[in-house]
Parts: C-alpha cells; sequence; structure tokens
C-alpha cells in the first residue's frame, strides 16, 4: 500500500512498549500505519491505545501489506522471526525493513535482504514507557542509524521524522553501540533504585521525588563533561 503524496504505508511487528510509540510519530509525520501484529491482550489494548483505528493483523498480513515494515521485537526473537518470513517467502523485494534492537546492524536481515528488501537498523536512544509521554521523549533524542551507504539517507530521514536526531553507527560498531545502551541503561536503574531502597529503609516518604532532582542534576553534568571519570562500585549496604 502506498500513501497519498508519497508517504508510506507502515506495518509494524510487535506491540511492546516500542513499536506503538514509533507508529504513531510516524502517522504524526504523515505516514499511513497499514496494521500491527500483537499477541497478548496487553499489547493489544497498547496497540489499539496509541494507535487508535489501526487493524490488528496476522504477521504476514502486516509483511505484505506495508512498504515500510518496522520489527520492533526482542533480539533474541529478530533471526528467527527474520527467517521465518523469508522462508515462507512474505518479504517483497523493494520493502523498507527496519528493525529496532540497540547491538545489532542490519546483517540479521540477510535472509529479508537477500529477498530484495532495504534492510535498516535504527536504534531511539530512549527508555520507553509505550505511552504518549514517548513521543515528546522522542524529540530529546538520538537515534542510532545503520544501513548500506546508498540508503543511509533514508534511515536518516525516518529518525528525524520519528523526531530523534539520527547518528551513523557503523555496522561493525553496533555491537559496541548496545553495549554502551545497556551498561547505560541497566547501570542507571541499579544505582537509582538502590538510593531509593536506603531512603526507603530509613522512612523517607516518597524516596523517588527526594532523589529525581538530584539524579538528573547528575546524569546532566556527566554528560556535559568530555573527561567522566571511572565510578567505583557502591559496596552493598550493611544491615
Amino acid at each position: 500500500m502506498r500513501a497519498a503524496s508519497g508517504r508510506l504505508g507502515v506495518g509494524i511487528v510487535g506491540a511492546g512498549r516500542v513499536g506503538p510509540v514509533l507508529g504513531a510519530a510516524l502517522a504524526g509525520a504523515g505516514h499511513a500505519i497499514v496494521g500491527i501484529s500483537a499477541v497478548s491482550q496487553e499489547s493489544r489494548d497498547r496497540a489499539e491505545a496509541m494507535l487508535s483505528g489501526v487493524p490488528i493483523l496476522p504477521l504476514p498480513q502486516v509483511v505484505e501489506r506495508s512498504e515500510l515494515v518496522i520489527l520492533a521485537v526482542p533480539e533474541e526473537e529478530l533471526a528467527s522471526l527474520v527467517e521465518g518470513l523469508a522462508a515462507a517467502g512474505t518479504w517483497q523485494a523493494g520493502q523498507l525493513v527496519l528493525h529496532t534492537v540497540a547491538g545489532l546492524g542490519t546483517g540479521v536481515l540477510a535472509p529479508a535482504t537477500a529477498a530484495g528488501v532495504i534492510p535498516l537498523a535504527l536504534h531511539p536512544a530512549l527508555a520507553f514507557t509505550g505511552t504518549s509521554v514517548d513521543l515528546a521523549r522522542l524529540r530529546e533524542s538520538y537515534c542510532a542509524v545503520t544501513a548500506p551507504t546508498p540508503v543511509q539517507p533514508i534511515g536518516q530521514a525516518l529518525a528525524v521524522e520519528l523526531g530523534a536526531e539520527p547518528v551513523l553507527i557503523a555496522e561493525e560498531d553496533r555491537a559496541a553501540y548496545g553495549e554502551a545502551i545497556e551498561t547505560a541503561t541497566r547501570f542507571s536503574a541499579a544505582i537509582v533504585g538502590q538510593a531509593i531502597g536506603l531512603l526507603d529503609g530509613i522512612g523517607v516518604e516518597s524516596p523517588g521525588a527526594v532523589l529525581a532532582s538530584l539524579v538528573r542534576s547528575t546524569v546532566d553534568n556527566a554528560l556535559a563533561d568530555a573527561t567522566i571519570p571511572v565510578i567505583e562500585p557502591l559496596p552493598d549496604h550493611e544491615e
């Protein structure tokens, strides 16, 4: 399906926290969301909340209807999904196929590329909530773009239409990028959670609110510093 005025017909595979938000962002940029696949009731509810009126369809129908297919699935499911659709002959030559896994480039899309699709790997550097809050946060985010050189402008343009600032990541550097994203995400969550637990343990009300300004300012200062020091791990709290 080709939308009016050169816009793309977009299909989304996966209705977790990422897929519906990206769909809503691209719909806001004028693209037509032609379908989304969702399995659980929670994912169906999320799809309906973020993409009202968009049909929830079986996965093969989503792919068959789309000019741009967004594969918003976990890393451990991506390769088998791409291979399965290739074995079923579902991919269509000329389709844009985009995945959102931080640590993988376009190599994982090789079975689809062999069928003639145009491979893209885009990862918005954002901790998604799966709600409309993410649409505003996307406008403050960067988006990693990995693609063959001739189609890098397509990936960059899609990142801009999501509201993010594109940054090119080479195929061979994608694993290091993914490690950086995982480190930042897990370390931040673990440290904040530990601090909240300590305050909660001494009876401080609303410990998250108490720490909010401190955490934000500390992170802002660290990001602004070009020479961030190595931080020693915090010792375990002794009861």
